[in-house]
């Protein structure tokens, strides 16, 4: 059986691919064995390193107002990140020369900076300006780097998105007519986010994982800079460096598992026959599909 991608493997081809399955597993598991052995050799297996973290005061004092603080951030973020993105990446499709050409100086210009320069930048004019407070000063700045820096990558995506459809969606639109914006809202937005989906969950975890870079420089209490404090009390940097990222691994799974379930939705959604009539007697019959009717004799046309 063949499909349109690629050939289905023969038997031969089976048997060499259970062979390669198996060999990766064997490295992996000697792979593990090996680190839990170095670990080991260097004390990093105690139980003395890990006990902190079945206990209340570990998660309670450090680690849950850390990720408090980060989803908090990454919260606000894509808030502000998805609309901005998504009014950017309309006007760079506008037809209007003095909309697209701003529009696409303004992303091209916060897509080239490093996120990390933004929130410094952002941080020092906050302090210069006295416009924040220095409490919340570093929450600002983050949030501020990361809308900058991913509504400009998001406004990409929903660009590439747009355009991605075929030109007879527009063309559609046009001869029944609809404007230029009741074209845009009605008929290629709804029809371009299912194939925005993955692209825009993949940045929405760079900026769960961006928050990281404010608790590295400008004190912002978040999840990486709790575990600092934590390990600096109780002298676990391994296990807790291992703990937090496995937080971060739940944290991402999290999300990608809700997209990868709104995108089969929304797939299911699109694949659904339409309404349901009633017909005189109370039966409901479905309606027919385009192109499907009936001559004059009665028969399919």
């Amino acid at each position: 059986m063949t499909s349109v991608l690629y050939d289905a493997p023969g038997p031969r081809a089976k048997r060499r691919n259970i062979l390669y399955t198996a060999a990766f597993l064997v490295l992996l598991a000697l792979g593990i064995w090996w680190l839990l052995s170095v670990m080991s050799d260097h004390g990093q297996l105690e139980w003395s390193l890990w006990k902190p973290f079945t206990q209340s005061d570990a998660w309670s004092t450090y680690l849950l107002p850390g990720l408090a603080n980060t989803l908090k951030a990454a919260a606000l973020a894509m808030v502000i990140a998805l609309p901005l993105g998504a009014i950017f990446g309309i006007a760079r499709l506008s037809d209007h020369r003095w909309v697209r050409v701003p529009a696409g100086v303004i992303v091209e210009f916060f897509r080239a900076i490093p996120v990390l320069m933004l929130m410094l930048f952002a941080n020092q004019l906050y302090a210069n300006t006295d416009a924040v407070s220095s409490d919340v000063r570093p929450l600002y700045a983050v949030v501020t780097g990361l809308v900058l820096y991913n509504a400009s990558v998001l406004a990409e995506v929903v660009r590439a998105g747009i355009l991605s459809l075929p030109k007879g969606q527009s063309e559609a639109a046009k001869a029944i007519g609809l404007r230029k914006g009741q074209t845009m809202t009605n008929v290629l937005l709804p029809q371009s986010v299912t194939a925005m989906l993955p692209a825009l969950v993949s940045q929405l975890v760079v900026i769960v994982k961006d928050t990281a870079l404010g608790g590295a420089v400008l004190a912002f209490a978040e999840l990486l800079s709790a575990r600092g404090t934590l390990s600096a009390n109780y002298a676990n940097t391994i296990p807790s460096f291992i703990v937090v990222a496995l937080i971060y691994i739940v944290l991402n799974l999290i999300l990608t598992t809700f997209a990868s379930w709104l995108e089969r939705r929304l797939r299911r959604a699109k694949k659904s026959t339409g309404a349901v009539l009633t017909a005189p007697g109370g039966a409901e019959e479905p309606v027919a599909e385009p192109g499907v009717g009936k001559t004059d004799g009665g028969g399919p046309v």
